[in-house]
Formats: structure tokens, C-alpha cells, sequence
């Protein structure tokens, strides 16, 4: 099993629900971490009391690509390399085709398809020269197979996202990357505030799972490929 050993992860979307779990326990596990956040004074707090201070807050705003720019060269510049990969931020609004708006649907596509993709582009040659690189795509069920109760933007743009995952696979397996689109069906965050027909916030997974379950997929070696990974909380005949 592969450990921390100052390894240096990029993690999107971490100041708040299943990034900001994943972001603790990484921390808490011995990685070094840099965190892509809209906020950054409010994220500075959150990890204020945090015992380990291997870790830097670069300004991430998912439609505007010139901030993954700078956040991909500070980490860098300050670690000297890149390990790993979370693309975790994500939106979720209510598009079907007789709700919601194009607009709506368009920020759907650039925060949860466009973003990661730039993100994955620019970091993917400097994780080749690991020669142990890992990617994590949080996607969803959703990515998985379409419920007449869900927005149809939110999940085609999850298909999308698992979709790239499996071209960034191919991409670096010679590499050494690995790389796992993790799939979880309703987890207990505000992005599922106000959405009708949800799971209730008793039967939804924490943000904590998700976060053990990254922690274990970036410890698997290279002969333990997992692809995709959906963590269900209800049951369900396929996914």
C-alpha cells in the first residue's frame, strides 16, 4: 500500500462538505496539500486548528480558467512537484426540459465538466513524473444512470464527468497514474439544500465516508486499479 510520504495532492472545492472532509483527513494522514477554494479567508479558518500546516489555499473559481492557471503554478513553485489530483468541486441546479434555464445548464457544464478537465490538462504532466500518480473524480450515481426525479443537466454533466475519467485513465496508465471517478449517491451537504424528492438528510451518506474512501483509493498500488467506485445509500437493482 502506497503511504503519505510527503506526497502533494490538489484538491477543488475544499472549503466546505465532501472536499473539505477529504482535505482533514489527508492532513491529518501526513500528505501535503494544496486547496483550490472560492474563499480563502473563510478557509483559512477552518484549518486555523489544524495540527499539520503542510498545506496551501490558492484562489480556484471554477469559470474562470486563468485561476487554475495560477493555482497549478503556486503549487509548483512551492512544492516542487504534483502527486495527485481531487477534482471535487461541483453545483448542482434543477435543468430538465421544462425547468430551469440554458444559462443554468451552461454553468453546470463549465463547474463540473470544463473545470476539471482544465485542471486534469494542466496538472497530468507534472503527475507523470511520479510514475504513481493518482486521479480522483467525485462524481455521483447520477453519472451512472438517469432517475426521472433528477435534473437532466445535473446528470449529464456527471456522465460527462466519469466519462473523462476513464479517458484520463487510458491517458496515463503507462504512466503510472491511476485513476478512480468515485461515485456516491446522496451525501448530507448543502448542495442538496432545497432539492425536492432527496434522499432525507438521516439516510444520506457523511462527507467523512467519502473522505476514507479517497484516502483508500490514493493508497492502493498501481496493480490495484479501481475505475469506478459507486458508494450507494439506498438500494438499487443496477448502477
Amino acid at each position: 500500500m502506497l503511504k503519505p510520504n510527503n506526497r502533494v495532492i490538489l484538491i477543488s472545492g475544499a472549503s466546505s462538505g465532501i472536499g473539505l472532509a477529504i482535505a482533514k483527513l489527508l492532513l491529518e494522514e501526513g500528505y501535503n496539500l494544496s486547496l483550490g477554494v472560492r474563499n480563502i479567508e473563510k478557509t483559512k479558518n477552518l484549518f486555523s486548528k489544524c495540527k499539520s500546516q503542510n498545506y496551501i489555499i490558492e484562489k480556484f473559481e471554477a469559470t474562470d480558467l486563468k485561476t487554475i492557471d495560477s493555482w497549478v503554478e503556486n503549487t509548483i513553485n512551492i512544492f516542487g512537484k504534483i502527486d495527485g489530483l481531487i477534482n471535487n468541486a461541483g453545483i448542482l441546479k434543477i435543468v430538465s426540459f421544462d425547468e430551469g434555464e440554458i444559462e443554468e445548464l451552461n454553468e453546470l457544464w463549465k463547474v463540473n465538466v470544463v473545470a476539471p478537465f482544465y485542471l486534469t490538462k494542466l496538472c497530468l504532466p507534472h503527475i507523470k513524473k511520479t510514475n504513481y500518480g493518482r486521479i480522483i473524480n467525485i462524481a455521483s450515481t447520477d453519472g451512472k444512470r438517469y432517475r426521472e426525479s433528477v435534473s437532466v443537466g445535473y446528470s449529464m454533466v456527471k456522465h460527462a464527468l466519469v466519462s473523462m475519467s476513464h479517458a484520463t485513465r487510458i491517458a496515463g496508465w503507462n504512466d503510472g497514474i491511476r485513476v478512480t471517478a468515485i461515485c456516491p449517491g446522496a451525501v448530507d451537504t448543502n448542495l442538496l439544500n432545497g432539492i425536492p424528492g432527496v434522499t432525507t438528510s438521516k439516510q444520506r451518506l457523511k462527507p467523512e465516508t467519502i473522505a476514507h474512501t479517497v484516502s483508500y483509493v490514493l493508497s492502493l498500488p498501481k496493480n490495484a486499479s479501481v475505475a469506478e467506485l459507486p458508494i450507494n445509500a439506498r438500494v438499487e437493482s443496477t448502477i
